[in-house]
């Protein structure tokens, strides 16, 4: 009688033989997906909403007849973003100053128990008036948010980035309002009270605004706020990719460009060209203008002055070349 065999167990089983072949299955996993798609290609990726955001806007600026050109090519004019973010105004003067140019604000932060002089009372008067919220928060918060090299005296007061215009978009304004376009445009540029004292002379002599190249340049900090003494709020500031290439934008539509320069080969008095459309480009004080916007020009006009003083800052060459024009465009 056989005895039984153990539980489970099978004989001759274990042995390996020919086994029946997948017939392919296998292959397509072989092969693998293809190239990666870039990374502004796939919807769930940073760069693919970024992309996705991007292209939403620009339908809608041209729905609403925003769109338009710059030279060679269609679509809606870009403005490049802020090179600042939100700013904090520190210190009971420097606020209040702030405030009292009407500088825009977002919030004042009032540091919990701060000794309440008259300052403190002036500010929390024009922050009232204006609708600023007032926060009032603990000092050592207060102390994170300035910075441990900040001297707040208990009061900050929060400045949001600038919204810069299109350098094209200040040229339409001068032409809609029927008058010659005069603008400024700065290359070089970085000392925020020079920005602020040209945007008070642009607005002061006629001017339809101000040009800064998105890099190597100051922007609209709350010091050009306050140094062009409310001028701001009435001038636009508009901001540029790249200089010269907004520089030859103007030109072809009908705008001379004239550049400052100590070394230039034409005398700002009796310049001829200053009952056309213009655009006065000034460089840094040190280095003057740039190759390329140079190369830009129409002219390069200098200022008479006595030999021993080597140049004028940037934001007294600038109120002085304004003056000329404005004073041949009304004898023109």
């Amino acid at each position: 009688m056989a005895k039984p065999g153990r539980p489970g167990a099978s004989k001759g089983k274990g042995r390996k033989g020919p086994q029946v072949g997948t017939g392919g299955h296998g292959r397509r996993a072989l092969e693998g997906k293809g190239p990666t798609p870039k990374a502004e290609d796939r919807s769930w990726h940073v760069a693919g909403k970024r992309k996705a955001a991007q292209d939403r806007l620009d339908a809608a600026r041209e729905r609403h007849g925003k769109g338009g050109g710059s030279s060679g090519g269609a679509g809606a004019r870009r403005t490049p973003r802020a090179k600042d973010d939100t700013e904090l105004v520190t210190g009971r003067n420097s606020v209040l100053e702030a405030l009292r140019a009407k500088i825009p604000a977002t919030a004042l932060y009032l540091a919990a128990r701060v000794e309440m002089d008259d300052r403190v009372k002036e500010a929390l008067a024009l922050a009232t008036k204006r609708g600023i919220p007032i926060l009032e928060v603990m000092r050592p918060e207060l102390d994170r948010m300035t910075g441990a090299d900040a001297v707040h005296q208990g009061l900050a007061l929060k400045v949001p980035p600038y919204e810069y215009a299109h350098p094209l978009d200040l040229l339409d304004a001068a032409e809609e309002s029927g008058q010659v376009p005069l603008l400024v445009a700065l290359d070089g540029v970085t000392d925020p009270r020079n920005l602020g004292a040209i945007v008070r002379s642009a607005a002061a002599f006629g001017g339809h605004g101000v040009i800064v190249p998105q890099r190597r340049s100051v922007g609209m900090t709350a010091s050009a706020w306050k140094t062009s003494a409310g001028a701001a709020s009435r001038l636009r500031v508009a901001m540029a990719a790249n200089l010269a290439r907004a520089l030859t934008d103007l030109k072809q539509r009908g705008v001379f460009v004239v550049g400052l320069d100590g070394g230039g080969d034409t005398a700002l008095p009796g310049l001829a060209l200053a009952t056309s459309p213009l655009v006065i480009v000034v460089g840094s004080e040190g280095e003057g203008l740039s190759r390329l916007v140079a190369e830009t020009c129409d002219a390069i006009v200098s200022i008479p002055i006595e030999a021993a003083t080597e140049s004028l800052n940037a934001g007294i060459a600038t109120g002085v070349a304004l003056y000329e024009v404005a004073k041949l465009r009304a004898e023109g």
